[in-house]
């Protein structure tokens, strides 16, 4: 069973704000010439680092809602300059919108069994994205979109 993480998405207010955000970082990156990757850097490691590689995403929590998800390629442990241990997880660049699926505010991430994870929204609602937030969560109710 696929194994994915869930964590808030703190300072977005949308969906928007993150792929903007994750962009910037990316030019960031290749303008330094490093590796242009996206990852999140987190202070705990998975220890069920495995099962989330194995087609595990991260479900970005924002403005107390599941919005969007993100394929989880690699978890990759390493020491920061003062010896703590944290870890990158690195993230295909493709954003995937989500059904909404209210959380409360919650510190780090947590598991997400693949069965309770909020279902992808249709490749139609996917491709709306310049609709705004509201409209299209009011467009879906509809079964509009």
């Amino acid at each position: 069973m696929v194994l994915h993480l869930v964590k808030l998405c703190v300072g977005a207010d949308d969906v928007q704000d993150l792929a903007d955000w994750q962009q910037y970082w990316l030019g960031e990156r290749k303008r330094l010439k490093q590796a242009p990757e996206i990852f999140h850097t987190t202070r705990m490691v998975p220890k069920r680092a495995d099962e989330i590689v194995a087609g595990g995403s991260l479900y970005w929590v924002i403005k107390g809602n599941v919005q969007v998800r993100q394929l989880i390629t690699e978890i990759r442990p390493f020491k920061d300059s003062d010896g703590i241990r944290r870890c990158h997880l690195v993230l295909h660049p493709e954003l995937v919108l989500t059904q909404y699926q209210p959380r409360r505010p919650f510190q780090g991430w947590r598991y997400l069994q693949g069965k309770d994870a909020p279902k992808d929204l249709p490749k139609s609602a996917q491709s709306a994205g310049a609709i705004p937030e509201e409209m299209r969560q009011d467009l879906m109710e509809l079964g509009l979109l």
